[in-house]
C-alpha cells in the first residue's frame, strides 16, 4: 500500500519511514511542493485509496485544505506530537480524515488506513463476504471455502482492490494505479493480467464450486462477483 509522506524534520522524517516500512506499507516521502502540484491526478480510480500522512511541523493544516479544495478523496491523517482537542477539532473541520499521536505505530497505521478505505466504498465492518471468499481488510490473506489463500503482496493488492468494488467493473488502469501508481521503476504494460491469471487460479483451485470470481470484461476491465444462483426450474403440473 503506497502513502504519500510530509515531514518536515529530517530526524522524525527517518524513524517514520522506517516504522511504515515494517508495516509493509510503501511510504513515498514527499516536500512542500507536493501540495502545490498538480494533484488531480490522485482522483483516478485506483490512486484515490493511497493515503497522505502530513507531519506536525509546518504549514500542515494549509497543505490539507490544498488537497481538498482540488477534489481529492484520498484519505488524509494528521500526525501531531501531544494531544491537542482544539487542533484535532480544526483539522477534522478542515477535512482531516483522522489525528495520531506520537509515537506513531505502523500497524496503527494501517488500520486506519483500512477502515477509511473500507467505508469510503460501502463497506463497514473488517470482512466483506462475497460468495466462498471472504477478503479481509486488515492485510490478512483471504479465505475461500474456509480456507486461506496465500497471495504475494502484489496480488493481496490487486484483490483487495477488485473487492472494495465488488461487482462493479474496474479498470485495468484504475487497478495498476492502485499498485504501481507513479513509481519510478513501473513494469511492462501487461503485467496486470498475469497477475490476475495468477490470483483467478488461485480463488478457483481453492474455491469448492471452481468459480472463477475474477471475470474479465473485455473493453472495459475486471469484475469480482460470486456465481449466480439459477432459480429452480418450476414443476410442470401433471
Amino acid at each position: 500500500m503506497y502513502v504519500y509522506v510530509y515531514e518536515a524534520r529530517e530526524g522524525r522524517r527517518g524513524a517514520l519511514m522506517e516504522e511504515l516500512r515494517a508495516a509493509r506499507l510503501q511510504p513515498i516521502p514527499v516536500e512542500e511542493r507536493f501540495f502545490t502540484s498538480d494533484l488531480t491526478q490522485l482522483n483516478r480510480k485506483g490512486a484515490d485509496t493511497r493515503a497522505i500522512l502530513i507531519g506536525s511541523e509546518g504549514r500542515g493544516i494549509d497543505f490539507l485544505r490544498a488537497i481538498r479544495a482540488q477534489g481529492c478523496r484520498n484519505p488524509v491523517i494528521l500526525l501531531r506530537d501531544f494531544k491537542n482537542a482544539r487542533d484535532a477539532a480544526q483539522v477534522l473541520d478542515a477535512g482531516a480524515d483522522d489525528v495520531m499521536i506520537a509515537p506513531i505505530k505502523g500497524v496503527e497505521v494501517v488500520s486506519r488506513i483500512n477502515a477509511i478505505n473500507r467505508r469510503a466504498h460501502g463497506h463497514s465492518a473488517e470482512s466483506v463476504t462475497v460468495g466462498e471468499v471472504r477478503a479481509f481488510f486488515d492485510g490478512r490473506d483471504p479465505e475461500v471455502s474456509g480456507e486461506r489463500v496465500k497471495l504475494s503482496r502484489r496480488e493481496h493488492a490487486i484483490f483487495q482492490h477488485l473487492v472494495l468494488s465488488a461487482n462493479r467493473v474496474v479498470s485495468r488502469a484504475a487497478i495498476y494505479d492502485a499498485v504501481y501508481g507513479m513509481d519510478d521503476d513501473q513494469p511492462f504494460d501487461k503485467v496486470i493480467d498475469v497477475y490476475i491469471c495468477k490470483l483467478r487460479k488461485k480463488i478457483s483451485t481453492a474455491a469448492a464450486s471452481g468459480h472463477q470470481y475474477i471475470e474479465t470484461v473485455y473493453g472495459r476491465g475486471y469484475k469480482f462477483s460470486a456465481a449466480e444462483v439459477k432459480a429452480p426450474e418450476p414443476i410442470a403440473a401433471e
